[in-house]
């Protein structure tokens, strides 16, 4: 009997065990390893051949967080023996446990630990199952991001139609700059100009319903439009704002898509509230819930705000009503914070339904880990729910409303633009160059150095591109590799020609 046990123990190592057996294991490892990386490969070619450098960002993004977590991975792997001799006292160790009972290890290491009567920080059984939950998190994650991004583009699909009608000559007579109505009569003030809109108390609860149906509505749309093409472009402009939302959602998606040290932290406090003392089941999985809430809340509670500055500066409109973006309408006037709340929410929900998944298969759908029917049902509910008004309510409500910001983007151009300004720029610095060193050329002989004529001339001279040239025939753009691009209005007022669709770029 005991030669049987030993014979068992020793088949569990590599000496033992066949070559082929290892080998097919290996190379089937190596295969799907290949087969995943050239996938990706071929996605960001994808990518790439239809000029939508935001998803390559994306996608490289993914990559970084799985490779994060493989090296995550990794080091337990490679620690796990040393983590496991940490001995600490029973007392502590028994404290805030998920389950009521202890589950008795008989490895090397904590039986050393037994015998100084303390036990291990974390025994090697432990660290492979947390390699699990790595490896579910990374799915989940990135699965849970895709499915959020894509209804919130098929939710977005509609506004084509909406931002066809700008074009139509019905809607060009209907908004016609030489008719003058009350904000009152307007189909914007008539939503949002209401008896709940001048006090603070009603208008909260009224936004908060708002948000739900219709999310964002075809006035609010063609509204917000309006204003930021009159703040930016020319008056009359034909540009396309919903594929510029469309780009800028993709660039956010980017930053939603990947992780960050203070998400990562309040996943590890999440960890820590699973011990059964804190029943966390009946707050935790709320609170994703609750801030998906308050951003769909403030965000309607921006539009409103922002038909009561209209109202509060001039009672008659001329054509379309204006609303003026700005910053100020915004959470400490950051309209960037809106992302990093979206991103919390969307990582946190991802890792709440990851470690719902990863305990169901590692201990059994009926585990300590979720004893209770209530625990099951609130975390897959709120899992489902969150996942639905993320993509299809709250995100294209984000999508919109987070362009009324007093700065304007650089997403604003499309790639070819970009490219093109760029390619423009780099030649006027060439030509520029090439000029100044065509002028510091002539050789100066002894007897010009003599002459006070030429001691007196300065031969040095800087062209700044940055200066507003005086001819007011011409307009300068430099483009940056920064987010935003702030817009100045100088006197008398300037701005960019209008864009036809996002083809062609215009300036007068």
């Amino acid at each position: 009997m005991a030669g049987d046990e030993e014979t068992t123990t020793t088949a569990a190592t590599l000496e033992t065990t066949s070559t082929w057996a290892v080998a097919s294991v290996c190379f089937i490892l190596i295969a799907l390893s290949i087969l995943i990386e050239h996938a990706l490969h071929l996605l960001a070619k994808y990518f790439n051949k239809k000029r939508r450098r935001s998803l390559i960002h994306a996608l490289n993004n993914v990559k970084s967080e799985l490779m994060l977590l493989g090296f995550v991975s990794l080091l337990l792997t490679v620690c796990q023996k040393y983590i496991a001799k940490i001995c600490i006292p029973r007392s502590v160790g028994e404290t805030f446990l998920p389950c009521k009972t202890l589950t008795e290890s008989d490895s090397e290491e904590e039986t050393k630990c037994e015998e100084q009567g303390k036990m291990s920080l974390l025994s090697r059984q432990g660290v492979e199952e947390l390699q699990y939950l790595i490896f579910v998190l990374a799915f989940f994650h990135s699965l849970y991001c895709v499915l959020t991004f894509g209804l919130g583009m098929a939710k977005m699909k509609k506004w084509e139609s909406w931002e066809a009608e700008t074009r139509t000559l019905e809607y060009q007579f209907t908004n016609d700059p030489r008719r003058f109505r009350l904000i009152h009569q307007t189909s914007f003030g008539k939503q949002h100009l209401r008896y709940w809109s001048e006090h603070q108390i009603l208008r909260w609860p009224a936004c908060f319903i708002r948000q739900f149906y219709p999310s964002v509505s075809k006035v609010d749309y063609l509204t917000l439009r309006h204003g930021f093409i009159m703040a930016h472009f020319a008056e009359g402009s034909n540009y396309d704002f919903q594929k510029y939302i469309k780009r800028a959602l993709e660039k956010d998606f980017g930053v939603v898509v990947g992780g960050s040290f203070w998400v990562w932290s309040f996943s590890m406090l999440f960890v820590f509230f699973n011990a059964q003392v804190f029943y966390n089941y009946l707050w935790l999985p709320f609170i994703p819930l609750v801030m998906l809430l308050l951003v769909g809340t403030k965000l309607q509670g921006i539009i409103t705000k922002m038909c009561l500055d209209s109202h509060d500066k001039a009672l008659v409109v001329r054509g379309t009503l204006l609303v003026r973006p700005s910053d100020h309408f915004f959470w400490f006037g950051k309209p960037e914070l809106l992302l990093h709340l979206m991103h919390f929410i969307l990582f946190q929900n991802s890792f709440q339904l990851a470690f719902f998944t990863w305990t169901w298969y590692k201990f059994g759908f009926r585990s300590c880990f979720h004893d209770t029917t209530e625990d099951i049902v609130i975390r897959l509910v709120m899992g489902v729910l969150v996942q639905l008004l993320c993509g299809y309510v709250t995100l294209p409500l984000y999508a919109l409303v987070t362009q009324m910001g007093t700065s304007m983007r650089t997403i604003v151009f499309t790639e070819g633009v970009v490219e093109g300004l760029n390619r423009w720029r780099r030649k006027a610095k060439k030509n520029i160059a090439r000029r100044n060193n065509h002028s510091a050329r002539p050789s100066l002989d002894a007897s010009l150095d003599n002459s006070p004529s030429f001691n007196t001339l300065d031969t040095s001279f800087s062209v700044d591109l940055d200066q507003p040239s005086s001819d007011a025939g011409y307009l300068t753009v430099e483009i940056s590799d920064e987010e935003t691009v702030a817009t100045k209005r100088p006197e008398p007022r300037q701005k960019l020609g209008s864009f036809e669709g996002f083809d062609s770029c215009k300036t007068s």
